[in-house]
C-alpha cells in the first residue's frame, strides 16, 4: 500500500467519523481474551514518533490482523512512520501486507480510547506523554506494548506503578520492548554466568571494581531499514525524549536484572543508588541539521544552546547495588560512528571462577564477541574441560565452538544463524508478547522487575540532577 493510498484512507475515515451514523459501524474489540487464533490481535499504533514503532511491523504475524489503526497528530513523525510501513509493504523480499487506517484529528487520543478499534496499543514516540498514554490506555481495558522507556522522570514514576495496578485489575498486559534480551551474545553470557562449574558465583564487587559493568554507545546519525534515519527535533529535548540515564540505560539496567538474577522477583528495597552523573554530547548546528533536516535549533532547545552548539544531555552513568552486588551502567551518545561500525555494547560479569565479557571494538571488527576469562589461580585443565562440556556439548544454543585466545581466555564462536541483528529483535519481542497474550499473563517476575527497573533509572536521574 502506498502513502497516497494510506492518506486517502485517512480522508475517508475522517469523513465517516464525522457522519452521524459513523459510530454505529465502529466494532468494539475485546481486549483480554486471546486463544492464538489467526488475526485476533488488532494493533493500534498511537502517536508514533520513533522508528521502533514501525519495526514492530517489519514482519507479519499469523495472530495479528493486517489492518492496523493509527491515531496520531498530523506531521513529519506520522509521515515517516507510514513511509516505513509502506517500505515494508513494497520491498522485493518478504513484503508485508499491512493496511494502515489513520485518524489525525486533534482529539486522536480520546478518539482511540472511545472507539477501541483494536486490543493492543503499540507505543513508541514522545516520552513526555507516554506515561499518561499508558495509564489511560490500560484504564480503557487495552493491552499495551510500549517501547522503552515507560517513564522518564521521578515525578511520573508513581503513575507507572499505578498503571501496572490498573492493568492487573483490568486483566490486560502492560509490557515493555526489551530487545537486548534477544541479542545472542547477551543470552549466552547470561547462560554461562548461571553455570557454577565455570562462572562460580557472582561476586559482590566494589565501587572501584563492580561485579557488573555495562557500557552502550549509540550514535545520532545512523541508518535504519536501509535508509538514513531522520530524527524529530523533539528527540533532542530531554524533557520529551528523556536523558540517557532513563533512555538507553533502561536496556542496560534490564540486562543487569534479567542476566544476573533470572527469574528472581525483585523489590525496590533491593536497589541502593550510590553515584550518578550526566553529561552532554555537544552537537554543531550542521550535525543537528544532518540528523533532523531542520535549519535551526528549535526554541525549546535554546536553553541548551551555547556558542551556537547544542549541549545534548544524552549521557549518563550510574553506580548502584542490587541485592548487595555492585553494578555500573553507562549510556553514551556520539554524533556518528566510525566507518564500518555502529552502536556498540560492552558488558562484563565477574564471578568467583571466571568472568564473562562481551566486547565490540575494532579488534572484534565492531561485532559483538563473547569471551570467557578464567580467574588467575584456576585449575585450568579442569576448567577447560567443564567449559567445553557446558558450552560446546550442552548449551541450549547448538553449534557453539571455543577458540583459545591466551592461557586464561577463550572466545565463544557463535554461528551466523543466531546473529539476526537489532531490527529483527523487535519481531522477536512481539512474538514473545503474543505468547503472553495467549497465556493471559506475564511471568511472575516480569511486572515487579519492570517496576524496579524504572525505579532504578529514575532514582539515578534524581541523584544526577542534584
Amino acid at each position: 500500500m502506498t502513502i497516497k493510498t494510506i492518506q486517502m484512507g485517512l480522508v475517508m475515515l475522517a469523513l465517516l467519523s464525522s457522519c452521524g451514523n459513523g459510530k454505529k459501524n465502529v466494532q468494539q474489540v475485546g481486549s483480554n481474551s486471546f486463544t492464538g487464533a489467526t488475526g485476533e490481535v488488532r494493533l493500534i499504533t498511537l502517536d508514533p514518533g520513533h522508528f521502533h514503532a514501525a519495526l514492530v511491523q517489519k514482519k507479519m504475524y499469523d495472530q495479528v490482523n493486517p489492518e492496523v489503526r493509527v491515531y496520531a497528530p498530523e506531521g513529519a513523525d506520522l509521515a515517516q512512520h507510514l513511509g516505513r510501513i509502506d517500505g515494508y509493504n513494497t520491498r522485493k523480499e518478504n513484503p508485508t501486507a499491512w493496511k494502515e487506517v489513520v485518524y489525525t484529528g486533534s482529539d486522536y487520543f480520546q478518539k482511540m480510547l472511545n472507539e477501541k478499534q483494536g486490543n493492543v496499543v503499540v507505543l513508541s514516540g514522545n516520552n513526555r506523554i507516554k506515561s499518561e498514554y499508558i495509564k489511560k490506555s490500560v484504564e480503557a481495558g487495552l493491552n499495551v506494548l510500549a517501547d522503552k522507556q515507560m517513564v522518564i522522570t521521578p515525578e511520573n514514576f508513581p503513575m507507572l506503578e499505578e498503571s501496572f495496578k490498573i492493568a492487573a485489575a483490568k486483566g490486560v498486559i502492560l509490557y515493555d520492548i526489551m530487545t537486548e534480551r534477544h541479542e545472542i551474545t547477551s543470552m549466552i553470557q547470561m547462560e554461562i554466568s548461571q553455570m557454577p562449574a565455570i562462572f562460580g558465583t557472582l561476586q559482590p564487587g566494589t565501587p572501584e571494581h563492580p561485579a557488573i559493568e555495562i557500557l552502550s554507545v549509540h550514535f545520532f546519525y545512523k541508518s535504519v531499514s536501509g535508509s538514513a534515519l531522520v530524527r524529530p527535533g523533539w528527540f533532542f529535548d530531554v524533557d520529551q525524549q528523556g536523558e540517557g540515564m532513563v533512555d538507553v540505560a533502561t536496556h542496560l539496567v534490564d540486562l543487569v536484572q534479567w542476566g544476573c538474577f533470572p527469574g528472581v522477583i525483585l523489590q525496590k528495597s533491593d536497589i541502593e543508588m550510590l553515584q550518578a552523573r550526566h553529561y552532554p554530547t555537544v552537537l554543531t548546528l550542521d550535525e543537528f541539521k544532518a540528523v533532523t533536516k531542520l535549519e535551526s535549533f528549535p526554541d525549546n532547545l535554546s536553553k541548551f544552546v551555547k556558542d551556537g552548539k547544542l549541549d545534548e544531555y544524552a549521557n549518563g552513568e550510574m553506580l548502584y547495588k542490587i541485592k548487595g552486588i555492585h553494578a555500573k551502567v553507562t549510556a553514551e551518545w556520539q554524533y556518528k560512528a566510525p566507518e564500518g561500525s555502529g552502536d556498540t555494547h560492552y558488558a562484563i560479569l565477574r564471578g568467583s571462577r571466571a568472568s564473562v565479557e562481551i566486547k565490540q571494538g575494532e579488534a572484534e571488527k565492531f561485532l559483538p564477541t563473547l569471551y570467557v576469562h578464567a580467574n588467575p589461580g584456576t585449575a585450568l585443565p579442569e576448567f577447560a574441560a567443564a567449559l567445553e562440556n557446558a558450552v560446546v556439548k550442552n548449551s541450549s544454543h547448538p553449534g557453539l565452538t571455543l577458540e583459545k585466545v591466551d592461557e586464561l581466555t577463550w572466545k565463544v564462536n557463535i554461528p551466523a544463524e543466531y546473529k539476526v541483528g537489532h531490527e529483527a529483535h523487535f519481531s522477536q519481542v512481539t512474538e514473545q508478547y503474543l505468547q503472553y497474550l495467549k497465556a493471559g499473563k506475564l511471568p511472575d517476575w516480569e511486572v515487579p522487575n519492570m517496576i524496579v527497573k524504572y525505579y532504578t533509572t529514575t532514582e539515578a536521574l534524581k541523584l544526577a540532577r542534584k
